[in-house]
């Protein structure tokens, strides 16, 4: 017997279409369900990927007495996390207001209306039964209660990340920045890179903050933690050392053992970071980390239409992490007379570096490369050995049974990507990752839009279209930019401008100087949200104000400007409250106190001046370029005479006669920022 679920596309809705509950997917037959028969409605949120939703599945979700009780009592309804994040958002909101925690599996139990009144994450077998239980009764015996807490609760979450109007700053200063980032360094790792915490993520985004902040502020100890952390990163578990790629975070302080699941959007953020890394101080590891990254993303995440997959699972046959790890005798039976040597330097061991599976994660030392190349090794050499030893052992994996890929094909996840691509050919000069991601970006255009101008959320399917949310507008624009940037056609500046004026009429809310996650024509659900923090991923308001700026900065768009410079007002004052969740707010506010150079190329030249000053690390820049343009910075500086100049605050020097007289004029100003 299946349910409901079994018609839906998700792979992880599908994973549960043969439980014996009862689940609906979210829609108004299961709403209207639920208020004609007056049953509270469980609302429950996961994603494919997610080891603990599999775990509550089989203990809760696969036991009889416990479907039986939920469909005698309750309206189910599963939701894809990843395909309604806009639901997601309300009912996480709710859990944390309610636990002070969240996380996945949520689940939440609702009235007939849908709004919340009990919720929490994973919930064991028998609690969860008990739980059922007794909400029911309350419904039955005592429904003022439950209506009187959902009503407070639902104010909750109203409030929840809604910012006051605050006047404009006259400027923002280096003061405001040292406010914000003394307290935050506090909470560095100087043993383990990043933060003194478990588990530990990545966060792409904290630490492309602090790359350029360290940079720019020239804090040469900020700097030093930035790569020694991207080195523990690099050579720890959670990086795959095998195939490529990053898992989702690390359970423990070290970096060695993830938790496995491989997401697209934070491998596309950390090809970003490594290679902007690379670009301020040049390492092979760094290097070496993006090519193989974006290997493992075109073998095993690329569809045929041009399009990046979601995520790969945790689980291979129902163990966590069964598919990466290796037992010592595996490796002495791969490797032969290569054994000892890449034993030592996985760091694998025959009781089992991972103890509590007896088996091994591999990981490196972070001077591993180094003593290699100590003991003999050119540094080509070591390249290509431990290139062969990786092939060796990816054939061996290659036979085991692949852990679940989900197939969703998200829009904003894949504009996260292309922008990694773009960084990655812009620093490492490799036609390949531009090749692909203008592959990428076309696959948005021809499948992820509804009409010219309408973003999806993924790709529409035999049951309905997903509408955009804020989040797909603002990281497609920001792909698209950079698109133009690594190739000056035009065509990619103004499609992104053209999806900017559509965001900001659908989610740009004038009254409360806000952007909603949902357009102002969505599906009405209990609440409608801003979502203002930083997280893994960067909060769509911070990502649609950046790209704001700058195509204020390329258009002349004095609306774009003072919309953006209005949102950021409003939540400056929160950033020094907690810096790790504003980070991309943080990145904005570096480019206030420093400044943005915005570089004209023109003239035959522009491409190949482009790829020369992408050689050298200017964070905070815009670069232009062509041989006829009608871009407000270019259109009187047509010609084939090959020109540079740079421009701010909407005057432009002096043309320049290379690249290095660029460059000399861009040193002269950062070092004056740094005396004002």
């Amino acid at each position: 017997m299946a349910n409901q679920l079994l018609y839906e596309n998700s792979p992880y809705l599908k994973q549960h279409a043969h439980n014996p509950v009862d689940w609906m997917p979210w829609g108004e037959e299961a709403l209207q369900k639920a208020k004609n028969e007056n049953k509270l409605i469980i609302v429950s949120i996961g994603y494919s990927a997610c080891h603990w939703c599999h775990v509550m599945e089989r203990e809760s979700f696969e036991n009889e007495a416990i479907a039986k009780t939920m469909n005698t009592l309750y309206v189910s309804v599963k939701i894809d996390r990843e395909e309604r994040p806009d639901i997601d958002q309300i009912y996480m909101i709710a859990v944390q207001l309610m636990t002070n925690t969240g996380g996945w599996p949520l689940n939440c139990i609702c009235l007939p209306d849908g709004r919340p009144i009990y919720g929490g994450t994973y919930f064991k077998p028998h609690d969860w039964q008990q739980i059922l239980l007794q909400i029911a009764q309350m419904w039955e015996e005592t429904p003022d209660v439950a209506l009187d807490y959902a009503e407070r609760l639902s104010k909750g979450i109203h409030q929840a990340e809604k910012l006051p109007i605050v006047p404009i700053p006259e400027a923002y200063t280096t003061t405001d920045l040292h406010a914000i980032v003394t307290p935050w360094k506090a909470q560095f790792d100087a043993t383990n890179g990043g933060y003194s915490r478990e588990p530990k993520f990545p966060l792409p985004n904290n630490w492309l903050f602090f790359l350029r902040y360290a940079f720019l502020a020239k804090d040469q100890a900020v700097l030093e933690h930035v790569h020694f952390t991207l080195e523990k990163i690099a050579n720890g578990g959670i990086y795959d050392q095998v195939g490529g790629g990053f898992a989702r975070y690390a359970v423990d302080g070290r970096w060695h053992i993830p938790h496995f699941e491989k997401m697209l959007y934070d491998n596309g953020q950390l090809i970003s970071l490594y290679s902007e890394a690379y670009q301020q101080r040049p390492s092979r590891l760094y290097e070496r980390i993006v090519e193989e990254t974006i290997a493992w993303a075109q073998r095993e995440m690329l569809a045929e239409n041009g399009g990046f997959y979601s995520a790969l699972d945790a689980d291979s046959e129902g163990v966590e992490g069964k598919f990466y790890t290796f037992h010592h005798e595996e490796l002495e039976n791969i490797l032969g007379k290569d054994a000892p040597l890449f034993i030592d330097y996985f760091h694998v061991t025959k009781a089992g570096n991972w103890p509590e599976e007896s088996t091994n994660v591999l990981y490196c030392a972070i001077d591993g490369d180094k003593m290699m190349l100590k003991s003999g090794f050119s540094e080509d050499e070591w390249e290509k050995y431990l290139r062969k030893i990786k092939v060796k052992l990816h054939a061996y994996r290659e036979k085991r049974i692949r852990p679940g890929l989900d197939n969703k094909q998200l829009t904003s996840w894949n504009a996260l990507f292309v922008k990694g691509l773009v960084d990655a050919y812009r620093v490492f000069g490799k036609q390949q990752y531009l090749d692909l991601a203008i592959q990428t970006a076309n696959f948005i255009r021809r499948d992820c839009f509804s009409d010219e101008t309408s973003l999806l959320h993924q790709p529409a399917d035999h049951n309905r279209k997903i509408f955009g949310f804020l989040d797909d507008y603002a990281f497609t624009i920001d792909s698209f930019i950079s698109l133009y940037e690594a190739t000056f056609d035009e065509d990619w500046l103004y499609e992104a401008e053209g999806l900017t004026q559509e965001a900001v009429g659908m989610f740009y809310d004038e009254e409360e100087k806000t952007f909603f996650y949902t357009a102002d024509d969505a599906e009405e659900l209990i609440a409608r949200k801003s979502e203002i923090m930083d997280n893994v991923i960067p909060a769509s308001s911070s990502a649609i104000v950046r790209v704001l700026y700058r195509l204020g900065e390329i258009f002349d768009q004095e609306r774009y400007i003072a919309i953006a410079d209005q949102v950021f007002a409003n939540v400056f004052p929160q950033i020094k409250q907690y810096g790790s969740a504003y980070s991309n707010w943080a990145i904005q506010l570096l480019e206030h106190v420093y400044g943005n150079n915005t570089i004209a190329l023109t003239g035959k030249e522009a491409g190949a001046w482009r790829k020369q000053l992408d050689k050298h690390y200017i964070p905070n820049k815009i670069t232009l370029g062509g041989t006829k343009s009608d871009l407000p910075l270019l259109k009187d500086k047509a010609g084939m005479e090959s020109k540079s100049y740079l421009c701010k605050n909407k005057a432009c020097s002096l043309p320049q006669n290379s690249v290095a007289e660029l460059l000399a004029l861009i040193h002269d100003n950062r070092d004056s920022s740094q005396i004002n």
